[in-house]
């Protein structure tokens, strides 16, 4: 017999960092913002705390390939055991409580059986938890909703309505950096990688190459409010903030989904080909137009296209891969985006999990071929990535699922910042080009951040 999930109204408020101030103290907290401040932005905002004590299963440290593969069926199984015959909500409700948080972009070379020369983070591969209950945001119908699975009693929802209608709180708490960000690799060292990358393609080894670097600096004070910061001049559709259990925090203005499944319909929203934004009208239109026209961004998001339509193979009905969009330029508050959508239709008895675990880590932040493209990234990068092209994602309670791409991300983490800026190389690619984009990319994120303090 399906269990229903209990529904109550609250208060809309237009900006979900006010409601989020209530329950950012609640250990697990977690944030998934969609809105954009200023812009049409996305539907729902989803926020949780106090995941339960019974955590979700976690990537082991000495996981190799088989075992990685394995985590995933784990994962599934805790999850429908956990939540068993849980009844959808509604078509408005995105999420009603079931398992939020992230998966490292590590987990990818776990899955592909890749070694990272780079020395590893702190911060665990996976980072999953489970929750019994939400607030969904839906900036549409301009509604909010405290969403609770059975188990949750009148006083824990009674506790919670009592944090969602606090008055706005006065932010105090500062958030500065010691010294300006330095990457931890200079213009020299970029051309040398990416002429070894050169190497690789003419050799025939691979065909594109995604090349990445890091920004960092010493911190102090509050993530969140960076994360404030930086949403009010970068807020995308796929962006997150999520409390780490050692203070630190992963904050997210991701621009792109990685993959969705609502019933049975899967869809993935690859990003490649940037131009940055300008502040004339007339320049900005130009830059659109380049975008829209160059042959070398729609050839590079056709690669990406063709081996994501090959990932979602492996998780849907054969025939119903369809490319929904090829080439759309989408506009973000720094940048202009080429995007596409496929779409699929999920097998039968397959989940979330097998989707995740079938595509991980999303094509557009690798290259081609995949696994070939991880081994040089590997190989040529000196710093692990961490969370960076990675997915923060949630998994309902009812099996509805959607996740991003862990692009435009930062990393607090022991009285440091991390930001990671990259693109993908391909035959025809210049290196000062390329370097520049990652400054394009993330060059607004490091000016906010640095004229905090």
């Amino acid at each position: 017999m399906s269990k229903s999930v209990h529904l109550e109204e609250i208060p809309y408020r237009a900006d979900s960092c006010s409601l989020y101030d209530g329950l950012r103290d609640l250990p697990g907290a977690a944030f998934l913002d969609s809105s954009l401040p200023h812009a049409s932005g996305g539907r729902f905002d989803i926020l949780t705390a106090q995941p339960l004590d019974d955590a979700p299963p976690q990537l082991a440290v000495d996981a190799d390939e088989t075992a990685a593969a394995a985590f995933f069926g784990d994962l599934r199984d805790y999850h429908r055991e956990r939540f068993a015959d849980i009844a959808p909500a509604s078509a408005d409700i995105p999420f009603c409580g079931g398992i939020l948080g992230y998966l490292g972009y590590d987990c990818g070379n776990r899955l592909h059986g890749i070694d990272d020369a780079a020395p590893q983070p702190a911060m665990p591969a996976s980072g999953l938890r489970a929750y019994d209950w939400c607030l969904v945001q839906d900036h549409l119908l301009r509604r909010a909703v405290l969403v609770t699975l059975p188990g949750v009693d009148g006083a824990r929802r009674a506790d919670l309505h009592a944090r969602l209608r606090r008055p706005a709180a006065n932010h105090t708490q500062a958030f500065a950096l010691a010294a300006p960000f330095r990457a931890n690799v200079d213009a020299a060292g970029y051309r040398q990688a990416f002429e070894r990358i050169q190497a690789y393609i003419q050799a025939g080894d691979c065909y594109q190459v995604n090349l990445a670097q890091c920004f960092s600096a010493a911190c102090h004070g509050d993530p969140f409010s960076a994360y404030r910061a930086l949403r009010a001049v970068a807020a995308a559709p796929f962006s997150a903030y999520l409390a780490l259990d050692d203070g630190g925090a992963l904050l997210s203005l991701s621009p792109e989904r990685f993959l969705a499944l609502h019933g049975h319909r899967v869809e993935t929203a690859p990003i490649k080909g940037t131009r940055p934004r300008h502040e004339n009208p007339v320049a900005d239109a130009q830059a659109a137009a380049s975008l829209r026209d160059s042959v070398k961004d729609r050839a590079e998001n056709l690669m990406i296209v063709d081996l994501l339509r090959n990932d979602l193979g492996r998780s849907c009905v054969p025939g119903s891969i369809h490319v929904d969009r090829l080439f759309e330029v989408q506009s973000f508050p720094t940048v202009h985006h080429l995007v596409s959508i496929i779409s699929g239709e999920l097998q039968p008895g397959r989940s979330a999990w097998e989707l995740l675990r079938d595509s991980f880590p999303g094509g557009s932040i690798t290259g081609a071929p995949k696994r070939r493209a991880m081994q040089v990234i590997a190989e040529l990068e000196t710093r692990a990535r961490a969370a960076y092209c990675g997915s923060v994602l949630y998994v309902s309670a009812d099996g509805r699922m959607d996740s991003n791409i862990a692009i435009r991300s930062l990393l607090c983490d022991a009285g440091q910042v991390h930001c990671w800026g990259g693109g993908g190389i391909v035959a025809d690619s210049c290196w000062e080009a390329e370097y520049q984009e990652t400054f394009d990319k993330v060059g607004r994120f490091l000016r906010v951040l640095e004229d905090l303090g």
